[in-house]
């Protein structure tokens, strides 16, 4: 079964590669993506209506607070009717906002799970009665093909639990090492000692030698 071998190291590896990069770091991104594919003209018309409506909606903040309900009823009546009316707008555009931002990622997280966690679990329940491949004879005790073949496969071969197991030890393994060259590679500089002015070592040796000459008088 080479091909169902490469399927589930596959799906070890791209859960290892989800649970590095993180759920909300792969939302971003494929957030960017579906709005380069799809244009950002609506997306910029929609943040330009919202900064127009902040705008306008401060300035008449600005105006009523400037103006007394007290001296001028009328006016300042007129202003808080628009204040609150801009307000409304605003608040609902963010609402707006957040409700398809939340809906994005719930079917964003539904298709990171049947791409991912689903086959997890789903393949080797599947496959459970399959050997992935034989090992050779006499080379295992008994209690050693037992476990590999572990729990359904026929003894003496290895089942898929067991090489799903391995493959994530495999990519754990890689994934720690690739870590560490990286860190290895894009490390900090050690900082390079200051290099000092000629004469400044001779300078030194003498206010030495004559802090010295004196300790000894």
């Amino acid at each position: 079964m080479p091909s169902l071998m490469l399927v589930v190291f596959l799906v070890e590896a791209t859960v290892s590669f989800v649970n590095a990069v993180g759920a909300a770091r792969i939302n971003d991104l494929v957030r960017l993506y579906r709005l380069f594919w799809l244009g950002f003209a609506g997306v910029f018309r929609a943040a330009t209506e919202q900064r127009t409506v902040q705008a306008e909606y401060l300035a008449v903040r600005r105006e009523m607070n400037a103006t007394s309900s007290q001296d001028e009823f009328a006016r300042w009546a007129k202003l808080r009717r628009k204040h609150d009316k801009l307000l409304e707008q605003l608040e609902a555009s963010k609402k707006d906002l957040d409700s398809s931002r939340s809906k994005f990622d719930s079917t964003l997280t539904a298709m990171r799970f049947l791409l991912t966690r689903a086959p997890q679990y789903l393949i080797p329940f599947w496959y459970a009665t399959e050997p992935m491949f034989w090992l050779p004879h006499g080379w295992f005790p008994y209690y050693a093909e037992w476990i590999i073949s572990f729990p359904r496969a026929p003894l003496g071969s290895v089942s898929i639990a067991s090489w799903q197991l391995a493959c994530t030890g495999i990519v754990t393994l890689l994934s720690d090492i690739l870590t560490l060259l990286f860190k290895l590679i894009l490390g900090p500089k050690q900082p390079e000692a200051p290099i000092q002015a000629p004469g400044a070592e001779d300078k030194d040796s003498k206010s030495t030698s004559t802090t010295e000459e004196k300790k000894a008088s």
